[in-house]
């Protein structure tokens, strides 16, 4: 699974179930965003432990980072075993937002590099 545009990139890697986000995501709305959360859960359905890595995602606005929260609201309605992202401590919406994410799913393992 894999998503390229000019801007960024969401590439499924199922050697090491890890969703690997790249550049930098401004669409416009949820519905814009379908197609990067249709990334995220299929690959969360195809394993018991995911990690979603945005280490290099720079810039993330606020549908995208309602999306995200839509996404880890689900796989705890579902029962996710185990659910890591990381991120870049550099990197100013990483900091805030990945640790509101955990406030929704305490489980979630964050890694900020």
């Amino acid at each position: 699974m894999e998503l390229k545009q000019p801007d960024y990139s969401i590439q499924y890697d199922p050697g090491t179930a890890t969703v690997i986000c790249r550049g930098a995501l401004r669409l416009d709305g949820l519905e814009a965003y379908r197609p990067v959360l249709d990334i995220l859960e299929n690959a969360a359905a195809e394993t018991t432990a995911l990690t979603v890595d945005l280490q290099e995602l720079e810039f993330l606005n606020s549908s995208g980072i309602s999306m995200l929260s839509m996404f880890v609201v689900r796989l705890r309605q579902r029962g996710m075993a185990q659910l890591t992202f990381k991120g870049s401590a550099k990197i100013v919406w990483q900091t805030r937002s990945l640790k509101n994410l955990q406030r929704l799913m305490p489980s979630i393992a964050l890694v900020l590099a």
